[in-house]
């Protein structure tokens, strides 16, 4: 199964020459990264040795990152172009990552039970099937693995903040970067994570200042949100 949207790829596609630009359109992304890094480092009692994968891992921030603190990563996407900056990034900083061109789907087929740690951040609202990414993280992980997944709930405040807000008052991300139809609220992944033999650990949200480029998490998952599960 071909699970990947050509319009999406197109996009993050158009941008993949800017993904590792401080100031450009993936600083909020820069931003949050250290913070997401120091918890699945946390959760994982340290990612030093373990086996990672990292579903759609686009220009390489958290594939990169885990690689920088001794995990063994393995990086997928469907876009080839932010692949291509990705393993140039990783020469020039002198870090070894693993990226393919696949979908979860066909990794998962290869590489089943495989992996200590999956993570799947700021993904699943670009494809048009995410339980199918969902099940296929399942599948990829060891028994007891943690699989990490973060995306943006759907609701008013959602569409007022990472969409109007982001892309056309602030200017922090380009015009179309999101699909409000395609946000997915807490429950819904809850349930594809279940459906998927997961059992759901917990649930954060993660507040991000646009002004002070501060994030932090809450306990309020109304916007952005990460989700931790084992399988």
């Amino acid at each position: 199964m071909n699970n990947a949207d050509p319009a999406e790829l197109a996009k993050f596609s158009a941008l993949a020459h800017r993904w590792w630009d401080l100031t450009g359109e993936f600083r909020a992304l820069h931003d949050i990264n250290p913070l997401r890094l120091d918890w699945i480092d946390s959760v994982t009692g340290g990612l030093t040795g373990k086996q990672v994968i990292d579903i759609g891992c686009g220009g390489g921030l958290v594939s990169e990152g885990m690689a920088r603190r001794g995990a063994t990563v393995t990086g997928i996407d469907m876009a080839d172009k932010p692949l291509a900056v990705a393993k140039l990034h990783a020469l020039d900083s002198g870090f070894t990552v693993d990226y393919q061109l696949s979908t979860a789907e066909a990794i998962a087929q290869q590489r089943p039970s495989s992996c200590d740690v999956v993570t799947c951040l700021e993904m699943l609202e670009h494809v048009p099937d995410p339980a199918s990414v969902v099940a296929a993280c399942a599948a990829l992980a060891k028994p007891g693995a943690p699989i990490f997944f973060s995306t943006l709930n759907r609701n008013p405040l959602s569409y007022a903040t990472a969409v109007l807000g982001a892309e056309y008052v602030l200017g922090i991300l380009p015009k179309g970067t999101h699909d409000y139809a395609k946000f997915i609220t807490p429950a819904e992944l809850a349930k594809m994570a279940r459906d998927a033999g997961l059992r759901v650990e917990r649930i954060r949200g993660m507040d991000y200042n646009p002004f002070s480029q501060v994030a932090r998490w809450s306990e309020r998952p109304w916007v952005n949100y990460a989700m931790l599960c084992y399988k």
